[in-house]
């Protein structure tokens, strides 16, 4: 059975889907941040379109935003063949990932976002698949079992993770390449921002497009949804222009704090602080207390929270820093936020 395209995480409505594909830079020279992973998948990719080869497997890692999807399909454009994409929970049964395997071109790339959360049926049967481009399908059953080799094409396998350490090590071996993704800088973010209002056609003053780009928790994805949101705000209450004083309105109305902290961040730091006395805390624990997934506060809450040293994890539970028990002595109803 052939699998549909379909890209994970987060789910997006159908609208904010096609307008988050449209935001994504479509060559490499257009991806802005990760300078080193950059310059080593531009030698990489030139070196496979030279000797007129598949690109090596591809692992790409980090916290959710930082444009692994997009680095995805950089790749299908600058070697310039197909691509199929598919999230690792939705392939439950081997004939999904055999289906996919086989429909593949030449040099194609297939995406796996998710990839650590892989059926471990299914991953066995991409072993031989990436290593010696084969298929190995076991037809019938008990003393009349045999199995059936299908020669695969030389394909690309880009997988993309936020949680490299449960990849099984014998998965994680087969990518030639791993990329390690990190929080962009606010001047990286500015650039994505100015960039993502031109192809919006919104004008946005150059301190407005510094402000998302400083509350953007490090995340291209974050500061693209604030300036759509800012958008409509402009739009609706204003003449359409995105000024700092529309910005900053905007922001208020979304909850995002000066430091780019939003409410769920805000009921971490407060719940650690004052149900937990600081903590230690267990991350079960805390994600009780939130209603949250544990996955999801490891994965999406906690980076940035421990990039501005407000959290620590350690071998007991979660804990405050010293900045993080000043800054949860600021979260009361009066407190200004903004």
């Amino acid at each position: 059975m052939s699998a549909p395209e379909h890209v994970t995480a987060p789910v997006l409505a159908p609208e904010d889907d096609e307008l988050e594909r449209s935001l994504r830079p479509r060559r490499l020279e257009d991806f802005v941040g990760q300078e080193r992973v950059k310059e080593q998948l531009s030698i990489a990719l030139d070196a496979a379109k030279g000797r007129g080869e598949a690109l090596d497997h591809v692992l790409l890692a980090g916290p959710p935003g930082l444009g692994k999807t997009s680095l995805a399909y950089i790749v299908r454009e600058e070697l310039g063949v197909g691509i199929r994409t598919v999230a690792g929970p939705a392939l439950e049964r081997k004939g999904d990932m055999a289906a996919i395997l086989t429909s593949l071109e030449e040099r194609d790339v297939l995406f796996v976002d998710e990839i650590h959360r892989l059926n471990r049926a299914v991953e066995e049967i991409l072993y031989p698949a990436l290593e010696d481009f084969r298929l190995d399908i076991i037809v019938g059953q008990g003393p009349a079992a045999r199995t059936l080799t299908l020669d695969l094409p030389h394909f690309t396998l880009v997988g993309a993770t936020t949680r490299t350490g449960l990849l099984t090590t014998p998965l994680r071996d087969r990518f030639g390449i791993t990329y390690r993704l990190d929080l962009y800088t606010g001047e990286e973010l500015g650039r994505i921002v100015r960039r993502s209002a031109r192809i919006l056609g919104v004008e946005t003053a150059e301190k407005a497009a510094e402000e998302i780009a400083r509350r953007a928790r490090g995340t291209p994805r974050v500061a693209n949804r604030i300036l759509r949101r800012v958008r409509d705000v402009a739009e609706v209450r204003y003449d359409g222009v995105v000024t700092l004083d529309v910005a900053r309105e905007a922001l208020a109305l979304l909850e995002v704090d000066a430091e780019g902290l939003e409410r769920i961040d805000r009921e971490l730091l407060g719940a650690i602080a004052h149900k937990f006395g600081g903590g230690p805390v267990g991350l079960s624990t805390l994600a009780v207390t939130l209603g949250e997934e544990p996955e999801t506060i490891e994965d999406v809450y906690e980076p940035y929270l421990l990039q501005l040293g407000l959290i620590q994890r350690t071998p007991r539970g979660r804990t405050l820093t010293e900045r993080g028990r000043a800054r949860a002595g600021a979260l009361r109803p009066d407190a200004a936020l903004f």
